[in-house]
């Protein structure tokens, strides 16, 4: 079982619309359910944000995967990957 503070649920609930056309989550309750249930991550800065989709097997080269959808920035250097 995955624990998201309350930075990432707020930061998930915030900028959920930049991965979803409808809100998924309207409470961090439900945000914290939706994201166990897609068991997205947290990781600890940019790098570790490369390694999640290398070992994942998406080709990232010449890409900003920072900039991708599903990757989203807490804003105290750690960021939320989700899986849609």
């Amino acid at each position: 079982m995955h624990e998201y503070d309350d930075a990432v649920l707020r930061c998930f609930l915030e900028n959920q619309g930049q991965l979803f056309p409808e809100d998924v989550a309207e409470t961090t309750e439900e945000a914290e359910a939706f994201l166990e249930d897609c068991m997205a991550v947290v990781v600890d800065g940019p790098d570790e944000v490369e390694e999640y989709f290398e070992e994942a097997g998406v080709d990232t080269e010449g890409a900003n995967v920072l900039e991708a959808d599903e990757v989203f920035d807490i804003g105290d250097g750690r960021f939320l990957i989700v899986e849609a």
